[in-house]
């Protein structure tokens, strides 16, 4: 059975299943395997332990600078005096 999919779809699961040392019949079988099944994971499982051990690390960033561009451009101004 042939499924057509778009190109840059495609070339991009390739280098995702690349990058995680599988090929991408794998990727896809296991997925069409959970979605059959309606089992999906949770974000914790998808989240690496090198990830998860960095959760609370650093200092907190203040609410209106979620991303952290502030804190690190006040971090590099400290720096670089």
């Amino acid at each position: 059975m042939q499924i057509a999919i778009n190109s840059e779809v495609y070339r991009s699961a390739q280098v995702f299943a690349q990058s995680q040392g599988l090929n991408l019949k794998t990727v896809i079988e296991n997925f069409l395997i959970s979605f059959a099944s309606g089992k999906r994971q949770s974000a914790e499982q998808t989240v690496p332990d090198v990830v998860l051990s960095l959760l609370g690390a650093g200092e907190p960033v203040a609410e209106h600078d979620l991303n952290g561009r502030k804190a690190y451009s006040q971090y590099l101004d400290k720096k670089h005096k």
